[in-house]
């Protein structure tokens, strides 16, 4: 994955400030490997949707302090410790569908 050490990409740094509770975001999670389904290989997927969880493990002392007390929650098996996620994103909003652009000059 190439880095952009460029502020103004929209990243937020975790350490400066976290999504709202249960939020979906983009979120970067360096070095992540994904297993691909039939395949048995792995492929670098540095970039996930995941919702944020706050205070997840907040009644699990133990894990609370080896992982953190929030949690990422994933889609399929994409869940992240805390820990794991460096930055993230507003996810953007999708298009207007195809049938209410068709007026619209290009």
């Amino acid at each position: 994955m190439d880095y952009n050490s460029d502020n103004s990409t929209g990243w937020i740094d975790c350490e400066q400030r976290l999504p709202g509770n249960g939020q979906r975001v983009l979120a970067v999670v360096p070095g992540n490997e994904v297993l691909l389904p039939g395949k048995a290989s792995f492929e670098m997927r540095d970039v996930l949707v995941l919702r944020f969880m706050e205070n997840f493990f907040s009644a699990q002392s133990d894990r609370a302090d080896s992982h953190g007390r929030h949690f990422w929650s994933g889609e399929g098996s994409s869940n992240q410790y805390f820990k794991a996620v460096t930055h993230w994103m507003p996810v953007p909003q999708a298009p207007a569908p195809r049938e209410e652009r068709q007026g619209e000059q290009p």
